[in-house]
């Protein structure tokens, strides 16, 4: 018991101290833990700005999506003048790349479906991961994804779909319906009317998840909003359900996703295979769920309320009830976790919420021990609030030596790495 307490003591002293330059923690990047395992944290860079030259920058996509080429030479990068305000249609913004050795940021195209959240959702194709990138823009009043070739600029394909995830291998997408996301969550949904609302039906049956072929354009509705009428909590009748956050298990043979309402946000989290059939909820009643990554084909990790009573990061196999909560109680908060590609660490992040500096911290998770280290805290400015605030949206580099993020904390929106040496 006493060797217990001592090691929780020691991680929590690691936690409290996360106010520390990164250089400052390499003291304690060898932890021993109660069974005597040794944990050999990274040496942990300084954050590095990727691109100074006057304007905002944030990721091209959300949390957790892979924003670096295979080759880890280029990441991609939005690039605006907009600050305090939710961008509308007639708003772009300039898709571009930063090259991690100069830092120069190379524009590639403008897109005028973006938001902060979630940037235009561009994704590194697994088919050519170092020259093809897919990304949303809104084209002749439509919705559509782009598939192009960052070296030549030269657009491959148009498809008739905006997506929000990509499969591993490139081939397929899940899109979603990012009209209806701007009437019922509107950081994430994009200014103008690319794709049909249904605004009075609560729950259609011809919107939800539509499964999408990147070679034919050819989509298919899997699971329609109104197949988790019986499953999610009652809503007014002035409401609206919606999908959004969807994410592809690391084989693809799986799809993730959260159904929501408006006005009250109650959330049920939700597994289907890629073919439509086995679906099902994550968690009992109560638990709701709301950022999340797969750790394998199998196993999944959603910040959700623990036994309906706290908030925690939640690991359980798909189709099994065998909850345990991560990070020894330094983690019972809700974050946005993202795995490692070796699936060794999590990283994971806070909102300023409940802080009186109004900081946002990262902190790095080795799997095994579940010993935590602190990456570095983050203010954010008061001024980057509700829909255009400045999540730290953690993703890592297909390498895993490199973590990308967002921070407004030097009074601008920009985008950050860390560099770890293992």
């Amino acid at each position: 018991m006493k060797n217990i307490f001592n090691y929780l003591t020691l991680l929590f002293l690691i936690c409290i101290s996360c106010g520390k330059n990164p250089k400052e923690d390499q003291e304690v990047e060898k932890i021993e833990n109660n069974a005597g395992n040794t944990v050999h944290f990274p040496e942990v860079s300084e954050p590095i700005q990727l691109v100074d030259n006057g304007k905002e920058h944030l990721y091209a996509s959300y949390y957790g999506i892979n924003s670096f080429s295979a080759n880890q030479k280029y990441a991609t990068v939005l690039e605006t003048d907009i600050k305090h305000t939710l961008p509308t249609e007639d708003e772009p913004a300039t898709l571009g790349l930063v090259d991690l050795d100069t830092q120069e940021f190379i524009p590639l195209t403008t897109t005028r479906a973006w938001n902060f959240q979630q940037g235009c959702m561009a994704h590194w194709l697994g088919s050519s991961p170092d020259s093809l990138i897919i990304y949303n823009d809104l084209r002749k009043g439509k919705f559509v994804s782009i598939i192009m070739n960052v070296h030549t600029k030269r657009e491959i394909k148009t498809i008739p779909y905006p997506i929000s995830a990509v499969s591993p291998n490139g081939k397929e997408a899940v899109s979603i319906n990012f009209s209806r996301l701007r009437l019922t969550r509107p950081g994430y949904g994009y200014g103008g009317e690319g794709q049909e609302v249904q605004s009075e039906v609560r729950f259609p049956e011809d919107d939800g998840i539509f499964l999408v072929d990147l070679e034919t354009g050819k989509a298919k509705l899997i699971v329609s909003i109104a197949d988790v009428k019986d499953q999610v909590p009652e809503i007014p009748e002035d409401g609206n359900e919606y999908f959004n956050h969807t994410l592809f298990s690391r084989d693809g043979s799986k799809i993730f996703w959260l159904a929501r309402a408006r006005p009250r946000r109650n959330t049920t989290a939700f597994t289907v295979n890629r073919d439509g059939s086995g679906l099902q909820r994550c968690f009992p009643d109560g638990w709701g769920g709301s950022h999340f990554d797969w750790l394998n084909d199998d196993e999944l990790m959603i910040t959700s309320k623990y036994e309906a009573k706290q908030d925690s990061h939640v690991m359980f196999t798909v189709g099994k009830q065998d909850y345990k909560r991560l990070g020894n109680g330094l983690l019972d908060y809700d974050g946005h976790g993202t795995f490692s590609p070796d699936q060794k660490w999590m990283i994971t992040d806070t909102y300023p919420r409940g802080n009186a500096l109004h900081e946002q911290k990262i902190y790095l998770m080795d799997m095994k021990t579940q010993a935590v280290l602190p990456l570095g805290k983050f203010p954010e400015p008061e001024e980057f609030k509700g829909p255009w605030r400045c999540d730290i949206h953690c993703r890592w580099s297909p390498n895993g030596d490199i973590i990308g993020f967002n921070s407004a904390h030097s009074g601008s929106r920009q985008a950050y790495i860390i560099r770890f040496t293992f």
